[in-house]
């Protein structure tokens, strides 16, 4: 291209844009996580703070956060990771709610081995609070005590009988609860113990783990269903965002630093 033919290549003076951080007009908000964890404050999130029609609680509301169950509950269990969801914010607080639950990609590496038959099972079950949830289920088959064989593959009639049992069992533990006493459940792995006993009878297994929950429909958003779960009462904040008690409720007196 000739030099000096394209005139909107010139350089204009006058039109730079003053720079701005963006972090100015940011502000932090506390997540919180439901009752059922030990480690309530579970971190910060940013988000740009209200100006208009732009409301910064719209913006936050659906932001899931996945977290390992060794940082809600203040133990070992890492390879556990739960996910929760925004769905209300009150102040500078975001009450989260279970949105599904996973497991490592390592934990789930190391499990599978030779020699052995790996068994896998999924249902769609609603729990009685309306939330329709996968839940999906994996086991091993193990040697017995004195096996001169190497290998314990199971036949797959019993494999059949066994996903059968995973799934008969799955859908009573949930469908017989609501989603606060699932999470409960999910948590020490109850119904993965449950299983392992249950087909004992059928083929030895081990390992057997809740791999993995999704949530596939909720009901309908009740703010006072969600403050239940986070084991507070009313719906009434503060300019600080603390939870304000109704009247006639119970508020546990300061304690006094000295009488």
């Amino acid at each position: 291209m000739a030099v000096g033919k394209n005139k909107r290549l010139s350089k204009r003076k006058g039109n730079k844009k003053k720079l701005v951080d963006p972090f100015t007009k940011k502000e932090w908000y506390d997540v919180k996580a439901p009752s059922m964890f030990t480690v309530r404050d579970i971190g910060k999130t940013l988000v740009t703070r209200t100006t208009g029609t732009k409301i910064a609680a719209d913006a936050l509301k659906g932001r899931v956060y996945e977290c390992a169950l060794a940082d809600l509950n203040d133990d070992e269990n890492a390879f556990r990771k739960f996910k929760l969801i925004c769905e209300d914010v009150q102040g500078k607080y975001c009450y989260t709610n279970f949105h599904g639950m996973d497991m490592t990609r390592d934990k789930l590496c190391s499990l599978v081995r030779k020699w052995q038959t790996l068994i896998e099972a999924n249902v769609d079950v609603k729990t009685t609070d309306g939330y329709l949830l996968r839940v999906f289920c994996f086991g091993f088959t193990k040697r017995v005590n004195k096996q001169v064989k190497k290998t314990a593959y199971a036949q797959s009639s019993q494999i059949r009988a066994i996903r059968k049992k995973m799934v008969d069992i799955m859908t009573k533990e949930v469908a017989t609860e609501d989603l606060k006493s699932l999470v409960n459940k999910l948590i020490p792995d109850s119904i993965g113990k449950d299983i392992e006993k249950e087909c004992t009878d059928i083929y030895p297994l081990h390992d057997v783990h809740i791999r993995k929950v999704k949530v596939l429909k909720k009901p309908k958003f009740d703010a006072s269903k969600l403050m239940d779960i986070h084991g507070e009462m009313g719906g009434q904040t503060d300019e600080n965002g603390e939870i304000v008690p109704v009247t006639g409720e119970f508020v546990e007196p300061i304690i006094q630093e000295s009488v």
